[in-house]
């Protein structure tokens, strides 16, 4: 418990230290890029998309809900970090190499922005890996990197594009509102999807057993993220911006329907595989086995939450809510157990999660059973 803790309190000061360096010359480049009542309007137009962007990963992540403000701190290294390590990084490389514009936008940006983006990534894994539980955590975290990054990009992109600072042209309503369409109408999935194949290395890294796996998937993720981003970048500069429609249409959406069908199998296989880990957790007698349904399944879970409240209040669903996910905790990592790839901390984690089980158990009870008294 101890050296989690010290890990925690590391990763904390790190990505805090950070996305405050972050957030200065984002703020200074905002500032200095426009005046106030573009920014504004700016603003406002870039952060339409992330509500349902977010929503959607959080219907994902229901299961084991992420600890909140680590999604946050994924949104703000995304916004602050991210962007910030990206140009620097870019900027330096450039000069010291020397490439075309083109060059920049195909090449140098993917490979320097997808990893200040999975850099995120690679915290979690070496000071949070106890959060990471499987694939779709991978993916939820990096959709949250992903988002806070197309955040701050767009609102430089619509600002630039009103001011017709960008090269393109006079700038204006006609300016702003294209790229509004463009970038966050059609297009704001593209930077968690493609963090996303790095998520899914973290989450393959985290559920292997074997040492080489643990290396070699976050490795091809990030070379499959700068890929999936070379391509799209790439595609704006064949036949005059032509080639960003076929790419867009033949490949990009259908990219992002299959991302969307994997993470729900994955979210299904997850249920299928916390239903056999609880069984197994019941069968050594660390749960009630009566207790499975209202764990597992989604609507049970609400209904059991309702049930609570009516009986009992908010406290009373503050209890439920905290057992289930106590429960499902104990099944993610049983399972991890069973798998053989148990975290060095795995009896520790499972004590404090039987403990809490444990202490919660008496003051709860499901649809149909006797409610306890208190």
């Amino acid at each position: 418990m101890h050296v989690r803790h010290r890990n925690s309190v590391a990763f904390t000061v790190v990505v805090t230290v950070l996305v405050l360096l972050g957030a200065l010359p984002v703020a200074v480049v905002i500032a200095l890029s426009s005046a106030p009542s573009t920014m504004v309007l700016a603003t406002v137009l870039a952060a339409l998309p992330v509500g349902p962007l977010v929503g959607c990963f959080m219907w994902l992540d229901r299961y084991e809900p992420e600890p909140r403000r680590l999604l946050a701190a994924g949104l703000l290294w995304g916004g602050f970090v991210a962007t910030v390590g990206a140009v620097l990084i870019g900027g330096i490389g450039g000069l010291v190499v020397g490439v075309t514009e083109e060059a920049a936008l195909a090449v140098v940006a993917p490979i320097t922005e997808e990893a200040t983006k999975g850099a995120f990534l690679l915290l979690l894994l070496w000071w949070r890996r106890h959060e990471l539980d499987g694939i779709l955590d991978g993916i939820v975290y990096a959709g949250m990197v992903g988002i806070g990054f197309a955040f701050v990009e767009n609102i430089l992109y619509l600002a630039a594009a009103y001011d017709g600072t960008d090269g393109l042209g006079p700038g204006g309503t006609e300016a702003i509102t294209t790229t509004f369409v463009i970038r966050c109408l059609f297009s704001p999935f593209a930077h968690p999807l493609f963090t996303a194949f790095i998520g899914i290395g973290v989450g393959i890294a985290v559920t292997t057993r074997s040492p080489a796996t643990r290396v070699m998937a976050p490795v091809t993720g990030y070379f499959l993220a700068v890929a999936a981003h070379g391509l799209w970048n790439g595609s704006t500069l064949v036949a005059d911006g032509a080639g960003f429609i076929g790419v867009y249409v033949f490949l990009m959406v259908p990219a992002f329907a299959l991302m969307i069908v994997f993470a729900v199998w994955q979210r299904r296989s997850e249920r299928r595989m916390l239903l056999a880990a609880l069984a197994d957790a019941a069968s050594r007698g660390l749960i009630p086995a009566t207790d499975i349904p209202f764990l597992v399944d989604l609507k049970a879970r609400r209904s059991s939450r309702a049930w609570a409240r009516q009986q009992g209040g908010d406290e009373a669903e503050s209890t439920m809510r905290d057992y289930q996910q106590a429960a499902i905790e104990l099944g993610f990592l049983h399972h991890r157990y069973l798998r053989g790839t148990a975290p060095h901390d795995f009896a520790s984690r499972g004590q404090e999660h039987l403990a809490q089980l444990q202490a919660l158990r008496p003051h709860i009870s499901f649809p149909g059973q006797v409610v306890p008294t208190r």
